[in-house]
């Protein structure tokens, strides 16, 4: 496989149980391997649906605004904002929230892709 340049505007494929605008940029359905990179912007007020990554950390970096990320396994709420990166350990529910007034742009996601979850959201085929 040859270098790729992605832009997040024309990534294509959507994963609304993240947000509203969450793209899927570098990910299996392009190629990628074990890479994952997601592009987010969640409204003030939304928030994603909790879940885990039974085999895979995920990682956020965080551009802009600023939320809360509730570790659901252990029961704690972590604020964060823009310039920080956050990182779930595998196995771990959680769920993040723009609950503080701001829109959230970020980019990152599980890795390795989480192919069991991309597959139960209907974007990945069990082929893939």
């Amino acid at each position: 496989m040859a270098i790729h340049v992605y832009h997040r505007d024309a990534a294509t494929v959507r994963l609304p149980m993240i947000a509203r605008d969450a793209r899927l940029v570098v990910w299996p359905g392009v190629g990628a391997i074990t890479a994952n990179m997601n592009y987010v912007a969640m409204e003030p007020g939304e928030a994603n649906v909790p879940h885990s990554h039974p085999v895979s950390e995920d990682t956020i970096v965080v551009f802009a605004g600023e939320g809360t990320i509730s570790d659901l396994t252990n029961g704690v709420d972590h604020p964060f904002g823009a310039g920080q990166v956050v990182h779930v350990p595998a196995g771990i529910k959680h769920q993040v929230r723009a609950d503080r007034g701001s829109t959230l742009e970020s980019v990152g996601g599980p890795c390795p892709a989480d192919l069991s979850g991309l597959r139960a959201a209907g974007v990945l085929s069990e082929a893939q």
